[in-house]
């Protein structure tokens, strides 16, 4: 009996797609990462208030696609072989982030330098609900309007234009002010997201020319979670894990930071910045970065929870798309997972980060600086110097027993001579198993009370 084929419903399955989980920070930068691989060097972001004909528009001076690369780039599962170092993964990240702000996604592109030759295509999601077809719109070269023909008028690249914003607006006719704040707001959001994520390419450490982001004409600056131009940033041996998953072979890498205490900083706005989007507290912990495009920002992935001692303590996490099986990313580029077979290797390897990071917190401020060096019992420690300093050098590996090979970033670190009762009663609570702990919290707080 010959197998039949099932096309799922478009009109049903296309609204689905439009809820994978994207915010508009996050959809914007899904679209960008299209651009960098295309070899962009700009990307113009521009957002238009005008009530129900509002607009977004994400424009790039990158190679541009003919026009049956371009019928394929607007497929769901659009089939194409990825570069080792590519951002994209599933083919659905143009389509599914961009629906998931707005009813009608127009995508032009031009590829001749020298003649102004532009195709373009729209998914409408009026049409497809009218039609239930897995149709796109061809949209005719006279037919191109001036927001989505002008980016292409002098160079090749692509535009995507997004159009009825019903997710992004939030309103059936979004006119007035708290629409239009509302909007501002996002613009505001938008850029502080791609500062981070895109922060490798912005610096120009990604390996590749250095890449520019302008939002509604202002360019963005990156945010460097690690504040290694801080001259009192610590910067430890970075640790290099080896990993086998599913026959697939893979380093990943950890570099530990142990930022400044706030007073420490050269200003009071740096101190401000370095807190970051979510503020110190949920910035401390791991950065995870899949070919130098950031996916987490912030958290300790379950190994440990955030505590106000432990703020200053960042790592970033760098692995490479052959390992995305092992880090379960999703879709959206969202989400990942420490792989089982390296949690108890990124455990140790944090452990004296942490420790480090909190003697760093809990140190008054000091009437002079005195300068950290490397010794055989201390974390090696440079001074944190402008990335074209050059690297940190890699420690070396001692072997393991299974598939990992990783080195931890430090031994023990010796405790000051002199603790607080606060910083004692931190040390035992974490030292008491959770049996012991109830027992320890009600000796400390006998203790605490007869020193009132």
């Amino acid at each position: 009996m010959s197998a039949i084929e099932v096309i799922p419903s478009a009109r049903r399955l296309i609204k689905s797609l439009r809820d994978m989980g994207y915010d508009f920070a996050q959809a914007v930068a899904d679209v960008v990462d299209n651009s960098v691989e295309a070899g962009a060097t700009l990307v113009a972001i521009d957002i238009e208030f005008d009530g129900d004909d509002s607009w977004v528009r994400i424009a790039d001076n990158g190679k541009g696609m003919k026009p049956d690369a371009l019928r394929e780039a607007m497929r769901f599962g659009a089939e194409r072989a990825y570069e080792a170092d590519d951002l994209g993964k599933f083919g659905l990240g143009l389509k599914t982030a961009s629906l998931s702000q707005c009813e009608c996604l127009s995508v032009a592109s031009r590829w001749n330098r020298d003649r102004a030759d532009i195709a373009g295509y729209s998914w409408d999601l009026a049409h497809i609900e009218k039609s239930n077809k897995w149709e796109i719109i061809p949209i005719d070269k006279n037919g191109l309007n001036a927001s989505i023909r002008d980016p292409l008028k002098d160079r090749p690249g692509t535009v995507v234009l997004w159009k009825r914003l019903d997710r992004l607006l939030g309103y059936k006719h979004p006119y007035g002010e708290m629409s239009r704040k509302r909007l501002m707001q996002m613009c505001r959001e938008v850029e502080v997201h791609l500062a981070m994520v895109f922060h490798r390419f912005l610096a120009g450490e990604a390996g590749r020319r250095k890449f520019k982001i302008m939002v509604n004409g202002n360019a963005i600056a990156p945010w460097d979670p690690f504040c290694r131009t801080e001259t009192k940033t610590m910067r430890l041996q970075p640790v290099v894990l080896k990993i086998e998953h599913e026959g697939v072979n893979g380093e990943v890498t950890l570099e530990p930071f142990i930022l400044p205490p706030q007073h420490a900083f050269s200003s009071k706005p740096a101190a401000d910045a370095a807190a970051g989007p979510a503020n110190w507290n949920q910035q401390q912990g791991f950065y995870i970065y899949r070919a130098d495009r950031m996916i987490q920002s912030g958290g300790w992935s379950n190994l440990r929870s955030p505590d106000e001692h432990t703020k200053l303590a960042r790592i970033a996490i760098h692995f490479s798309p052959a390992l995305d099986e092992a880090f379960k990313i999703n879709v959206a580029k969202m989400r990942v997972q420490l792989p089982g077979a390296i949690r108890d290797a990124v455990r140790e390897a944090v452990a004296p980060v942490v420790k480090l990071a909190r003697e760093v917190y809990d140190r008054k401020p000091p009437s002079t600086n005195p300068t950290c060096s490397a010794t055989s019992t201390r974390p090696s420690i440079t001074s944190s110097a402008p990335p074209s300093s050059g690297p940190v050098p890699s420690v070396a590996e001692p072997q393991r027993k299974g598939n990992l090979v990783g080195q931890s970033p430090a031994t023990a670190v010796s405790a000051p001579a002199i603790l607080t009762v606060d910083q004692w009663s931190t040390k035992l609570l974490e030292a008491a198993t959770d049996d012991e702990r109830p027992t320890v919290e009600r000796v400390l707080q006998r203790l605490r009370s007869t020193m009132r």
